[in-house]
Formats: C-alpha cells, structure tokens, sequence
C-alpha cells in the first residue's frame, strides 16, 4: 500500500475556489483605459445625438463606447473571477501530489501559487517575482505573504525576488512549473525562449509544466519539443480567460519532462 504521504489529491474547483486573499487587478492601466474610453465615446455619442444633431452619425461614437465598455466587463470578469476557475481545473488535471515541490515563474500576489499551496500539505510552493506593479495592481512579496496568511498556506509557501530568465533555483529540483501571463511580458524573443529552458532546467525528470499566456504561445511550444519535453499540448482556455475578447484569449502550453 502507498504511502499516506504519497497518495494522489484530487483538486476540487469549489475547493481551490473558495479564497479570502485580495488579488488586485492585472495590468490595471488597460481596463481603465477601456472603461474611460468607452465613457467618452457614450458621452460623444449622447452630445452629438441631442446637442449637435449629428443623427446617425451618433451610432458609430455609441457603438464603440459599447463595444468598450463590454471589453472591459469581460476583462474585469477575467481578471477577478474566470482566471481563477480556470486554474482550479488546470490544477486539478496535473494531479498534483501532497508532497510535491511547485514553482510559479511570474507570482504576483499568489492568485495560482496559493492555489497550488492548498493542495500540497506536505509540499512546497515557491513563488519567483520582480513585483512590478504594472502588471499587476499592489504587486508586492508582502501583499503575496499576507494573502498566504489569509488562505492558511503561509508554512507551506516561499517567495523569491528574481529574473525568470536566471532563476535561482539548482537543476532538476521541482515537480511542477507554472506560468500565467508572465512570459509574455518580456519583449525580447531570445529572453522570453530563455525563460522557458529555465522552467524545464528546473524541473525534475518526470515533471510536469503548464504556461497560460495571451502570445507566444506556440513559440514555447517549439522550444519545449526542441529540448526534448514531451506530450506538449496546446489548447485554447476559452470565455473565462479573455481579456477583453476573443482578440486577447489566453492559451496553455503543457508539456512533461522526460
């Protein structure tokens, strides 16, 4: 019989989605951009129908506002909510193991990481950062801590200041890489196929990884079969993770390690 401390936990979406930590807004700029657009396209619309008599002219003014507006409900939505049930079932298809050793590249304030952390009580859950609040709202390793707290994880849960392109952690010692909208940000082609041989230098034989990003997508999954992973899948996350629209859906890479 298997050891108690080796048996297979099912993540359970309900589970993973009952949270009491506070995981801000991502790239908080954007929506506000979309939201205050769509304000003043309504406002034009409204003056230029009652005010200027622009009759027709007014629905083009009216249809963008709404078309804004509607993409900044779908980011709000994703950012605050869909992301979030979305990772729950991507947690729960790796089948992690209570004793197992996860790494997030690109943390943030723990959204995925303290996710995983519930489902390793004999593991570990390391979170690698630069805490840039542009790409997300009050990015901080101490807002990180606090939701750790908040969530009953915090002893199972550490945190890291680093580049993912020089990550400070030996070869082959984690069991599972993840990634959500990190990879992306990083502009240049040849740091961003960096980052990804990091995440499978770490990882262990056998180990599994899962990259959610909204491009260059099909990019790491080149790499990933150049280095010799395996069963490399790409798939679309669908509705949950558009910011936006379709035109910003996110997409997962899996890939397992030989």
């Amino acid at each position: 019989m298997p050891k108690e401390h080796n048996r297979r936990v099912e993540a359970r979406p309900r589970d993973l989605l009952s949270r009491r930590g506070n995981y801000g807004f991502d790239a908080p700029a954007v929506p506000l951009y979309l939201g205050g657009g769509g304000v003043v396209l309504l406002g034009f619309a409204i003056l230029s129908a009652t005010v200027w008599d622009g009759g027709t002219w007014a629905l083009f003014p009216l249809l963008g506002g709404l078309f804004m507006l509607l993409s900044t409900a779908s980011y709000i939505y994703t950012t605050r909510a869909g992301k979030f049930a979305v990772w729950a079932e991507i947690l729960r298809n790796l089948g992690l193991r209570e004793d197992e050793h996860v790494l997030e590249m690109g943390c943030g304030r723990g959204a995925v990481l303290l996710m995983a952390a519930k489902l390793l009580p004999q593991g570990r859950a390391v979170g690698l950062d630069l805490w840039r609040t542009v790409d997300q709202s009050g990015n901080s390793m101490e807002m990180t801590l606090e939701n750790a707290e908040l969530e009953g994880v915090r002893d199972r849960v550490e945190l890291k200041t680093g580049d993912i392109t020089q990550m400070p952690f030996p070869d082959g010692s984690v069991d599972v890489v993840l990634s959500a909208l990190t990879i992306h940000n990083i502009k240049d082609r040849h740091a961003r196929l960096k980052a990804v041989d990091e995440a499978v230098r770490v990882l262990k034989p056998a180990g599994r990884l899962a990259i959610a990003d909204i491009g260059h997508t099909a990019e790491y999954a080149d790499r990933l079969r150049q280095l010799g992973m395996s069963d490399v899948q790409v798939r679309g996350l669908g509705w949950r993770y558009w910011y936006g629209g379709p035109w910003v859906a996110t997409t997962l890479v899996t890939a397992k390690k030989p």
